[in-house]
């Protein structure tokens, strides 16, 4: 494309159009612009167009249908955001636009964008599913938090447990919460806590505050540590309306670090009532089975029989069932016997059809061979057939002897001289190579061939 604006060829405004979009394309590939929606309109068939703007200027976008399905949120007029497409020309009208492939939202942050991908990515991996979820120990026998020492909700934690269960030993595993470098640390906190098997269940807490403050807890390092933890975890990081990545993945999530607490000790006042209640229903199981032996054991008293009595009636029993047993043994032998010789008879009476049928499956299987053999070369026959046919037909066979292919500067194929005009450039393919050329007057080409 450079050669014809070093050439003094006259472009028409198609052409000058194409160029220019050419040009933008490949010089302004992979830019995002800022600015901000103005003019926004959806058409029915579902594509945005829109003026994107700053303080001086602006620039016409389309954002059509396939690429706008993947907004996360629909676009509004005064948005401040970033688009990032194809910069070129629109040719019909010769206008400079922006073909829209991506936005994202100024106002948002990077820091929520980076947020909103992350947890996309875990979630299409799994690590969300309630199926991988654990079941908080009822009754645990030592408890753990991950926190800083300095943090206000170690002390809020430390205060519910201490009044909800006095008796259940607390661990700190203690950290930075926020910070460069705190999600590794918050990560190692998670693992210590695991290798040594201390504790039954583990809160992984801190306070409210900014996206920036928590962000440690969105980090991939401690979701993979929370996720890989083989302790039950309890994630109770900032304020109700706070959420993070490390949430998601827990086992369960506490609006705050309190009810984190609460969540993972059991309630005394609670268990009392518990006990009590089991304390009665125990005892009414007692009374009532106390009953029903002594109404058993009086109809038993009732039915005692004298030994004497009782061995006659067993003896008598027992005589029965012998001359049972010796009647089904002499009727089982009998009929044994029988189905012997009916499946003998049967064997001798088949066995001539299974020689045939041996000899008939032989006779199939050399068929069958055979026919594959001389289905697979007539297969190879009519693939060569093909080979030879498209050998003959293809433009390069004719390449092949001595003809050349001319196309101009756009690639088009120039198939009559007469529309070649002096001083244009031209390319020549040969069957091997090409060469750049352009055309000369006649008496030139003359002289070229004398």
């Amino acid at each position: 494309m450079s050669d014809l604006f070093h050439s003094a060829l006259t472009l028409t405004v198609s052409e000058l159009n194409a160029a220019a979009d050419d040009l933008l394309q490949t010089e302004l590939a992979g830019y995002w612009v800022s600015g901000e929606i103005s003019n926004l309109t959806r058409a029915a068939s579902g594509h945005y167009y829109f003026a994107l703007k700053d303080d001086q200027a602006q620039v016409r976008c389309a954002l059509f249908k396939f690429a706008a399905a993947r907004l996360t949120q629909p676009l509004k007029e005064g948005d401040h955001v970033e688009v990032l497409g194809k910069i070129g020309i629109y040719g019909a009208r010769g206008e400079f636009q922006i073909t829209v492939n991506e936005v994202r939202q100024m106002g948002l942050g990077r820091l929520f964008e980076r947020y909103e991908r992350l947890k996309a990515r875990l979630q299409e991996q799994g690590f969300f599913d309630e199926e991988r979820k654990r079941r908080l120990p009822a009754q645990p026998r030592a408890i753990g938090i991950v926190t800083s020492l300095a943090a206000a909700a170690l002390r809020d934690v430390v205060s519910t447990l201490k009044r909800r269960a006095p008796h259940i030993p607390v661990i700190v595993y203690p950290t930075p919460v926020q910070g460069a470098g705190s999600e590794q640390q918050i990560a190692q906190a998670i693992q210590t806590a695991q290798q040594r098997q201390e504790v039954d269940v583990l809160i992984v807490c801190r306070g409210g505050g900014s996206i920036e403050d928590l962000w440690a807890f969105n980090e991939e390092a401690v979701v993979y540590a929370v996720a890989a933890c083989t302790l039950p975890v309890v994630s109770g990081v900032g304020h109700e309306t706070d959420f993070t990545l490390c949430d998601f993945v827990a086992d369960v999530r506490a609006p705050t670090p309190t009810a984190a607490a609460e969540l993972v000790s059991p309630n005394n006042a609670e268990h009392l009532r518990r006990l009590q209640h089991i304390g009665q229903v125990l005892q009414q199981h007692a009374w009532q089975h106390y009953r029903n032996a002594a109404q058993k054991t009086d109809w038993l008293a009732q039915r005692i029989q004298h030994p004497r009595q009782k061995l006659a009636e067993q003896n008598k029993t027992l005589q029965y069932l012998a001359q049972s047993m010796q009647q089904y043994g002499r009727q089982r032998c009998e009929r044994q016997q029988h189905r012997l010789q009916q499946l003998a008879y049967n064997l001798a009476a088949n066995r001539p059809d299974i020689a045939q049928q041996k000899q008939r499956l032989s006779q199939v299987q050399a068929a069958l061979s055979a026919a594959i053999k001389q289905n697979l070369q007539d297969k190879i026959q009519r693939v060569m057939q093909y080979q030879q046919l498209m050998d003959a037909t293809s433009p390069y066979s004719v390449l092949q002897r001595g003809y050349a292919l001319v196309r101009d500067a756009r690639g088009h194929v120039v198939r009559q001289a007469e529309r070649l005009r002096l001083g244009q450039k031209v390319r020549v393919e040969f069957a091997e190579g090409q060469a750049d050329m352009q055309v000369l007057p006649q008496q030139e080409q003359d002289d070229l061939f004398d």
